[in-house]
């Protein structure tokens, strides 16, 4: 029999089946539907693969199985584990084939722009076997999940059924609370329904390794194809929308879970312990109650009271001492002594940190007392006045209890940014021994030593982000420097090359031997193949001439400051003794060296990808993207934009389809963001339904219309709908995107209808992309702010469901 460890195991998966799919248990189609759901299976059998039709009509517990396939997977789950622990009891184990990781990279579910993703390393062991069996169960759950986070929506938009979930019962759908509430309230022979309806999708169908269930392909006509490529396509969207579900799902239980409401209403989420404080002295928009590091969780309002009141006296002194480092600096000091005794006048007294050591003993002795005194001689026990910060001193209180408040919140706030601002003082004082951070005076910094050294300019001044000097070894430093004056100098005549032959060649021959001219000689990295064997040792010796002879590095001298580089024009000490005018030509120089070898870098890229020197991209072939610079829709001054990766792999007819499927749904977002604009300024007079009585001016505006429009109004729609689509907007693969044959009668910009010129068509079609794009986005908005206010324009004030409210 099995052993515990694997009934375990089993019970588990039962139990977070269970859970997992509680919120689908009310999913509620119309009574006239029939679901064709995949039948899923692990039968010893090997029934054959086949797609069973799934009545849902009036009844309840039907409904409700759709939900819970993954607690009968669970049982049926446990059910194969006990059976493989007795095999393996009296069965050698058959060993795993391992392989590498890489084996995974081009699976199922392995998908752009993440690639192969495993960071808890599952398949660390390059188990084919164990991947496979984790596969299958990711597509499992992502089923599940996205029938789960349907079976929360779906409610909340469409109502629930009519009728009687249990006639027996007096139970009726309308009764089941939507969400997790309603595991409470399935009859157990609705339970008994979707456990059976689970159990025969997982048992009905052969999913050992090999087969095509195994892959997840039960049949499913939604999910499955005659063409493998379009069906691992289908398969990886799949993965991809239950990766998607299950994170959803996982939310919706959450917000559920702490709040009671499916869909998160927050201002009932009264368990938590921060809720106790969102109304008290200091909690300000925008932040609203801010405790990140978790001091309230406890929920003790006196602990809580205690640190206000804290908070409140450390502001204060905060404050005092941030005046205290200001005012000396702008209204001077008192005049006089401060200690006449000790003939200490108050000019004699350094402001910030360095006054410490300044103030006499009986000094510190007064500071002390006044402190005792303001701390002791109020009651500040909890439920007093002064506990709250009110020590009735007249700025800050008030008769009025509002305006008492304000004045509290507003002195938190200013405390807040105090105990923040004398920090950054005493930070910049201690480290520059100036109140104000005179960082001139900052000489215990390594970076110092190199703040006036050749090559530190403005505006950046001295920069060095991966800290190279941070040892502050000047010697190392002027090597550097000097290696970079000698790279800059190589660069420039780098750039110098390349662009000078595109104007001017010398005449003659580069190689009289080998009759090789000038002329023949290509520019850019192409040359190198060119030079003669005799030319590059003419440059070798050239160059190490320069490097032992001329550019010879003396520690003794500045960096760039070469003794003998004064006869070829360079600013040495020979060729230019002003110290002052020699370091500004050779600052003059590193600047141009530094962009010369961000320069050459770039030719030298452009040069490799295109095959030219000035880097004409028409001849950069190799590139998919290339076939589509000049589509439709490719529109300055983003021109083709591809971040998704979509194009790579060529395809032309892929990115016709997919630009035909822009185009359509640009002009659905159009007319989409004007059904919502238009009703806010104009309503058709009249009825919209005479039967039912429904007029215009009854439907609400946005969201809340799907509500109002009767079946046969939606029957029109879908209707109009599929006119559109199958008799006008027919794609056709001999014509461009958007040039729909039959389009021309709605006065659509295509060659046979009103826009016959061919230039002036692709500049309507290129705009109305433009605004297509525009309007996805800014009903995706709509959509977004509708659902959350309950209003088509957004009224954020009627957002209720915040607790930032």
């Amino acid at each position: 029999m099995a052993n515990s460890s694997t009934l375990a195991s089993a019970a588990l998966v039962a139990a977070a089946a269970a859970a997992l799919c509680g919120g689908l248990s009310f999913v509620a189609p119309s009574s006239q539907a029939q679901l064709q759901m995949p039948v899923q299976s692990q039968s010893a059998l090997g029934a054959p693969e086949s797609t069973t039709p799934l009545p849902v009509a009036s009844s309840a517990p039907a409904a409700v199985s759709l939900a819970l396939i993954g607690l009968s997977a669970a049982f049926a789950f446990a059910s194969r584990q006990a059976l493989a622990a007795t095999r393996k009891a009296t069965t050698v184990p058959a060993r795993n084939r391992l392989v590498s990781v890489a084996a995974f990279e081009s699976e199922l579910g392995v998908q752009d722009p993440v690639g192969f993703w495993d960071p808890a390393g599952f398949t660390a062991d390059g188990s084919t076997e164990n991947f496979a069996r984790r596969r299958q169960t990711e597509l499992k759950h992502g089923r599940v999940s996205m029938l789960a986070t349907m079976g929360y929506i779906t409610p909340e938009i469409t109502g629930k059924l009519p009728g009687y979930l249990s006639p027996s019962a007096g139970l009726k759908f309308a009764d089941i609370p939507n969400g997790l509430g309603a595991i409470s309230k399935v009859p157990a022979a609705g339970w008994a329904q979707i456990v059976a309806y689970g159990a025969f999708c997982e048992l009905s169908q052969d999913q050992s390794a090999g087969t095509a269930a195994a892959a997840g392909d039960f049949g499913f006509k939604v999910l499955t194809s005659s063409d493998a490529g379009e069906k691992q396509k289908k398969l990886a969207a799949e993965i991809a929308n239950g990766r998607l579900a299950m994170m959803a799902i996982i939310g919706m239980f959450f917000q559920d879970g702490l709040t009671g409401s499916a869909w998160g209403d927050w201002a009932l989420y009264t368990g938590s312990p921060l809720r106790a404080f969102e109304t008290e002295l200091g909690v300000q928009d925008p932040v609203g109650f801010w405790d990140p590091v978790g001091f309230t969780a406890d929920g003790s309002t006196a602990n809580f009271a205690r640190r206000r009141q804290t908070e409140l006296k450390h502001g204060r002194v905060s404050m005092l001492a941030t005046m205290g480092y200001i005012t000396p600096e702008i209204t001077g000091k008192l005049p006089g002594y401060l200690s006449p005794s000790a003939g200490l006048k108050f000019a004699d007294i350094p402001n910030g940190l360095g006054a410490i050591s300044k103030v006499p003993a009986a000094g510190w002795a007064q500071i002390v007392a006044y402190g005792a005194f303001c701390e002791l001689s109020q009651d500040q026990s909890a439920g007093t006045a002064a506990a709250a910060g009110d020590f009735g001193f007249k700025v800050l209180t008030s008769s009025d209890p509002a305006e008492k408040q304000k004045k509290l919140a507003a002195e938190i706030a200013n405390g807040r940014l105090a105990m923040m601002a004398i920090i950054g003082m005493f930070f910049q004082d201690g480290l520059t021994g100036s109140a104000w951070g005179d960082w001139a005076l900052y000489t215990g910094s390594p970076l110092r030593a190199f703040e006036s050294e050749l090559g530190v300019q403005a505006p950046v001044g001295f920069f060095d982000p991966l800290g190279l000097t941070k040892d502050g070894d000047t010697t190392t430093f002027l090597r550097r420097r000097n290696t970079e004056i000698k790279h800059g100098r190589v660069a420039m005549w780098a750039c110098i090359g390349y662009i000078v032959p595109e104007y001017f060649r010398w005449p003659g021959f580069c190689s009289p031997s080998a009759g090789v001219s000038f002329a023949d000689v290509p520019n850019g990295l192409a040359a190198l193949s060119k030079v003669p064997a005799f030319g590059w040792c003419q440059i070798i010796a050239f160059c190490g001439s320069l490097e032992k002879n001329v550019f010879v590095y003396d520690p003794r001298r500045g960096p760039g400051d070469f003794d003998t580089a004064g006869a070829l024009g360079v600013p040495g000490a020979k060729g230019m003794d002003d110290p002052e005018s020699r370091k500004k030509k050779l600052n003059a120089e590193i600047a141009n060296g530094r962009l010369a070898m961000m320069a050459v870098i770039g030719m030298f890229y452009q040069d490799g990808l295109t095959g030219s020197a000035w880097g004409d991209w028409a001849l950069y072939t190799d590139s998919p993207l290339r076939a589509y610079e000049n589509e439709l829709g490719v529109q300055a001054p983003v021109g083709f934009w591809d971040p998704a990766g979509y194009c790579v792999d060529g395809s032309a007819a892929d990115f016709t389809r997919r630009r035909v499927t822009e185009i359509k749904h640009g002009r659905v977002a159009m007319w989409a963001c004007m059904g919502y604009i238009v009703p806010e300024y104009f309503k058709w007079p009249g009825f919209l339904s005479p039967t039912a009585g429904i007029k215009f001016t009854d439907v609400p505006n946005g969201l809340g219309a799907l509500s109002k429009v009767p079946a046969y109004g939606w029957v029109q729609m879908i209707a109009f709908a599929g006119a559109l689509d199958t008799g006008f907007f027919v794609y056709d693969e001999s014509r461009e995107p958007g040039d729909y044959a039959n389009g021309g009668v709605l006065g659509v910009p295509n060659a046979s209808g009103p826009m016959e010129d061919k230039d002036a068509r692709k500049t309507k079609l290129n705009a109305e992309l433009a605004n297509g794009r525009l309007a996805m986005m800014a009903i995706i908005g709509m959509f977004f702010q509708d659902g959350l206010t309950g209003s088509a324009w957004g009224d954020w004030a009627l957002y209720t469901g915040s607790p930032l409210r």
